[in-house]
């Protein structure tokens, strides 16, 4: 089969990128390497990567022409990024999306899985595992943007046909994730006995969710699902950002001080008290749900 990744030499997508060569899938990547390529040296040679921008009209046909799915990862990234730049990031998802889907329907692509967020769900307090029946209320021009998208690929499988999915993907973390994020932060600034910073109280939660999980997911939603349709990828527990600070601060036996910080004002949208998801509508599409425990999965990385 042949397979486009967008975004495919970041985070999650060298992680996707490596298990479909792994099985035998010819896969081609494009992604804008400004953050660099984090796929394994050792497939390297059998992927063929495309330096280039998700917006280029023209490359996305072109690549579109040869694939019968599509993994749509490639997004402006992190909160600081995003913040102080909200009108690339909303380009990048609204062009981008636009190219994806008229280069698959002139291409015949068979499916398109895009990677949304549990941002949409907004800033609303949830004392359950949030659901995807539940009315979003995306706040921040990245989760906004993300929303756009999930509305524009419904909308391309009720008038083309074409499958498209969206999954909502739940604090992601694993092996080769940069400091943008709060984990590689944190334990930077344990491993080198530096203050942990905590913006707010520290008692917001977060539903960290395992990168082998994840892959998992998408992957069998690709084989095995048609139509279309959004899906939460969580674990389904939450975790508080102290906690997750102190988790790290022992398992590393730093002598840093936690200290609790104000939110910089360009974080106020992306600030969410508590929030973690339901997979139980992943279960019965793929009969599979993230089952990794966050400390089995922080071990088998660090």
């Amino acid at each position: 089969m042949n397979i486009l990744v967008t975004g495919g030499a970041g985070f999650i997508g060298s992680h996707l990128t490596n298990y479909l060569v792994k099985r035998g899938e010819n896969v081609i990547v494009l992604d804008n390497l400004l953050r660099g390529n984090k796929i394994e040296k050792a497939i390297l040679s059998d992927v063929d990567l495309i330096e280039g921008d998700i917006r280029d009209e023209d490359l996305i046909y072109k690549l579109c022409r040869k694939c019968d799915i599509v993994y749509h990862l490639a997004a402006v990234l992190g909160v600081d990024v995003v913040a102080e730049n909200p009108l690339e990031t909303m380009d990048v998802e609204a062009v981008g999306i636009k190219n994806i889907v008229k280069g698959s329907i002139k291409g015949g692509v068979e499916k398109i899985i895009y990677s949304s967020t549990s941002g949409v769900y907004g800033k609303n307090i949830m004392e359950k595992a949030v659901t995807e029946d539940l009315e979003v209320s995306p706040r921040s021009s990245y989760s906004i943007a993300k929303r756009f998208c999930e509305i524009y690929l419904a909308s391309t499988f009720e008038e083309q046909g074409v499958n498209t999915i969206s999954v909502r993907l739940f604090n992601v973390y694993g092996a080769r994730q940069d400091d943008r994020m709060v984990i590689p932060r944190f334990i930077d600034q344990a491993l080198h006995n530096k203050p942990i910073t905590v913006f707010g109280s520290g008692d917001q939660t977060r539903d960290f969710t395992f990168i082998d999980d994840v892959i998992k997911s998408i992957i069998s939603l690709g084989d095995n699902y048609s139509g279309n349709d959004v899906f939460n990828i969580a674990r389904g527990e939450d975790l508080t950002i102290f906690e997750l600070a102190k988790f790290i601060k022992d398992f590393f036996n730093s002598s840093s001080e936690i200290i609790k910080c104000d939110v910089p004002g360009h974080r106020y949208d992306f600030e969410v008290e508590k929030r973690f998801g339901n997979s139980d509508k992943l279960e019965k599409a793929i009969n599979y749900r993230p089952s990794t425990s966050f400390n089995e999965g922080f071990k088998k990385i660090y």
